[in-house]
């Protein structure tokens, strides 16, 4: 099996603060990779490091196998690196079509190109397909802003996922969602990794979300590895109960 994603001992120091402090773990493709631990642990951090938005201390970040320690969020973007985020980043006065559009024009070429190119940036049966993926087609002509928080989750997911990206990084996808809708994002993720053969990284506080969705848990406390292995290895191990599942 292919490995997507490698970090070997990243660190990221604030001052005296040691946020990441040698976090090593690697994603196959197609796998469902979860990160779980308390706050504080150094999730975010950790995620902003491997994304470019936040240089790290040392360690690399390594993708398909070249190094990409550090590179910009838009150079890592068109090497096929997408992600969401805690906020949503959905545009509340553009309907759901419209969003789905601009999401992928942020991977398509030149300004002048998108300017003189047709008006849905030639992604409108792209858009469609997304918006029958994830069972959005009653909403495709309404306004982001008035669609309720989950399907707004829903709609973040889609948009991510616009421009076919092989590794995807989904910060708390689960956080603020009702228990019916967070089944139909569920059903959806799990859905675009068999069919698409996407690749997830996942950080989540929602446990039995982790749990039900992903292949493998790494688990981190006080920026580091606590612990790696399946759901059921992270359920039985005791340093584990006693740093998180204890709480």
């Amino acid at each position: 099996m292919r490995t997507v994603l490698e970090v070997e001992g990243l660190k990221k120091h604030f001052g005296g603060i040691r946020a990441v402090d040698g976090v090593s773990f690697a994603v196959e493709e197609g796998e469902i990779l979860g990160i779980i631990g308390p706050n504080g642990c150094g999730k975010s951090t950790l995620f902003n490091c491997i994304l470019g938005q936040l240089s790290p201390t040392e360690g690399r970040v390594k993708l398909d196998g070249e190094e990409v320690t550090g590179l910009a969020p838009e150079a890592l973007n068109r090497r096929g690196v997408s992600r969401t985020f805690q906020l949503l980043q959905v545009f509340p006065e553009l309907t759901v079509r419209e969003n789905l559009i601009l999401a992928g024009q942020e991977h398509q070429g030149s300004m002048l190109a998108r300017l003189l190119g047709p008006r849905d940036a030639g992604l409108g049966a792209a858009a469609e397909r997304m918006i029958g993926f994830f069972r959005l087609q009653h909403l495709a002509d309404a306004r982001a802003g008035g669609l309720s928080y989950g399907q707004q989750k829903l709609l973040d997911a889609a948009m991510a996922f616009m421009a076919g990206p092989r590794l995807v990084l989904l910060d708390e996808p689960a956080g603020g969602v009702n228990l019916t809708m967070l089944g139909d994002l569920k059903e959806r993720l799990r859905a675009m990794n068999a069919e698409a053969g996407a690749t997830f990284v996942v950080i989540e506080h929602n446990m039995d979300f982790v749990m039900s969705l992903c292949s493998r848990v790494v688990v981190m406390a006080e920026g580091r590895v606590l612990a790696i292995g399946t759901p059921a290895e992270i359920r039985a191990n005791p340093a584990v109960i006693d740093a998180y599942l204890g709480h």
